[in-house]
C-alpha cells in the first residue's frame, strides 16, 4: 500500500469518527479543536473530502 493510500485511510477514519460524534452526541470534534469554520478547519474538511474520493479509487484497486 502506498503512503498516500495510508494517509487517505487515516483522514477517512478521522472524518468517520467526527461524523459519528456529530450523529451520536451532536459534538463536532474538528470545530471544538480548531474553531467553527476557521481556515484550518476548512482545510481539514477539504482534505477529508478529497481522501473520501481517493478511498473510492482504493475500492476498485486491483493490487
Amino acid at each position: 500500500m502506498k503512503i498516500i493510500d495510508k494517509i487517505a485511510l487515516v483522514l477517512i477514519s478521522i472524518g468517520a469518527i467526527n461524523w459519528g460524534l456529530i450523529g451520536i452526541f451532536n459534538f463536532n470534534l474538528v470545530e471544538a479543536i480548531f474553531g467553527g469554520l476557521s481556515v484550518i478547519s476548512r482545510i481539514i474538511y477539504i482534505l477529508v473530502g478529497v481522501s473520501g474520493l481517493w478511498g473510492i479509487k482504493l475500492i476498485f484497486n486491483r493490487d
